[in-house]
This record gives C-alpha cells, sequence and structure tokens, in this order.
C-alpha cells in the first residue's frame, strides 16, 4: 500500500512541478499575471506525462514487457475498442441520473480540446503514462498488497478517479477504472487497458469537436427524444456485454 500511495503522490507532483515551469516561462515572455492559454496547457501536460512516463520506467516502478503482446492477442483488442464504444452511453446516462456535479475543469478541458495539438496529451499520451502510472504501478502494488484482487482494482479506480481533481469526471472515471484494473489484472499487461483508454479518450475528443459545449446531455444529442436515449442505452449495452463476456473468455496472463 505504501508504494501506491508513493506513486500516486509521485504522479501529482510531477504534475504540479511541470506546471509551475511552463507558468513560470510563460510569465517571463508575456508579463506578470498571465495566464496560460490552450497551447500553454498542453504544453504542461504533455511535458508532466513525459516526465513521469521517463521517471517511472527509469526508477522501474512500473514493468515493460513484451511478453503478452507476444501472443498476438488482436481479437482481444478488437474487444477492448468494442468494450470502450459500449460503455461510453450507459455510462453517461448513469452519471445524468445522478445529482449534478461541479465541473470544475471546465475552462481547461475547453481550451485543451479546442486545441488542434489538445488530440496529442489526450488521445494519446495521456491513455499510455495513466495506465503505466495506475495500472502497471499502482494496481501491481495493490495486488501484492491485499490477496482480494478487487480491493486493489477497487482502491485503484478510486486513486484514479481522484486524480482527475473534478467532480463531474469521477463517476466515469471511477467506473472506467474498475473496468480497466481487471483487464490488468486478468492480462498484467497495460496494453488492453491502453487500447480501451485510447478509444474513450479519442471518443470524447471528437465528441467535444461537434458539441464543444460541456453541459450537453444525451437527451439533447438525441433530440428531445427520451425514447431514443433509452434505446442508444440499450444498443449500446448490447454492444458492451457481449464485448466483456468475450474479453472473459479470451483473457488469459
Amino acid at each position: 500500500m505504501k508504494k501506491a500511495l508513493l506513486y500516486f503522490v509521485v504522479f501529482i507532483v510531477v504534475q504540479l512541478v511541470a506546471g509551475g515551469l511552463v507558468q513560470g516561462v510563460y510569465t517571463l515572455l508575456k508579463g506578470q499575471g498571465a495566464s496560460l492559454d490552450g497551447t500553454g496547457l498542453i504544453v504542461t501536460t504533455a511535458l508532466a506525462n513525459l516526465c513521469v512516463f521517463a521517471l517511472f520506467l527509469w526508477q522501474r516502478w512500473a514493468e515493460v514487457s513484451r511478453h503478452w503482446i507476444r501472443t498476438r492477442p488482436w481479437l482481444v483488442l478488437f474487444w477492448c475498442v468494442m468494450a470502450a464504444f459500449g460503455v461510453i452511453i450507459p455510462s453517461s446516462w448513469l452519471q445524468e441520473l445522478l445529482p449534478p456535479l461541479p465541473n470544475l475543469a471546465e475552462d481547461t478541458f475547453g481550451m485543451i480540446l479546442g486545441n488542434r495539438l489538445g488530440y496529442f496529451v489526450v488521445g494519446l499520451l495521456a491513455p499510455l503514462v495513466e495506465e503505466l502510472v495506475f495500472r502497471g504501478a499502482i494496481l501491481r502494488a495493490l495486488l501484492r498488497w491485499k490477496q482480494n484482487p478487487w480491493v486493489g482494482i477497487a482502491t485503484s479506480a478510486v486513486m484514479f478517479s481522484a486524480v482527475h481533481m473534478n467532480p463531474a469526471q469521477m463517476p466515469h472515471a471511477f467506473a472506467v477504472g474498475l473496468l480497466l484494473g481487471w483487464m490488468y489484472y486478468r492480462t498484467e499487461s497495460i496494453v488492453p487497458g491502453v487500447v480501451f483508454h485510447w478509444v474513450n479518450n479519442t471518443i470524447a475528443y471528437v465528441l467535444y469537436q461537434f458539441y464543444p459545449s460541456q453541459d450537453i446531455e444525451l437527451i439533447d444529442l438525441f433530440q428531445g427524444s427520451r425514447q431514443t436515449v433509452l434505446m442508444a442505452v440499450v444498443f449500446s449495452l448490447c454492444i458492451f456485454i457481449p464485448a466483456v463476456f468475450q474479453l472473459n473468455r479470451r483473457f488469459a496472463k
């Protein structure tokens, strides 16, 4: 447990240090009181992720192995993609049933997602680095701490949702964190999680390009029809449930 907490704290500290460095340089260039624009936020996020990635590999806090990918699990990865597509609408629907949560990072994410370079950090860097840290290091340590794997999976999911530091994102992040943790537990590889995470973040990025308002709900997407929303939820579950079933059959350590 101590190792898991250490990795979690290091991840947050590196983010804060990287943000402070970029803000300092930006202040020198633009003048006192200047705040980061979209490009500055992207540079900050990219720098933090690259530093975290290098640090965790250098310290060997996360194991990197080609063993699982050498089994050529292409069908497994296909079902990871299907699961990612299938979970978006049901998860959004469930979150809309909860009391509204404050979206503290709305402006920040808007500036990143609204920038063409934003996909580099949201769609490519974030899935790789977050899976390396939260599954490859934190969950790996938690699985050695408790005999019951679901204690470690749930704990890592809580950490994963908390690190987003945005209440509006936490329910979805926790639910996805459980699924990603299960994937790692069954395979001892971050590759399935990276693929799932990449698809999830890519969908979020693409949707933002069409619907920039982060307050939009499913009923707005489906032109005010609650029946269509329910049909979309059922249709998505018809993708998600078979995908999880297939993954459960095909996952192997």
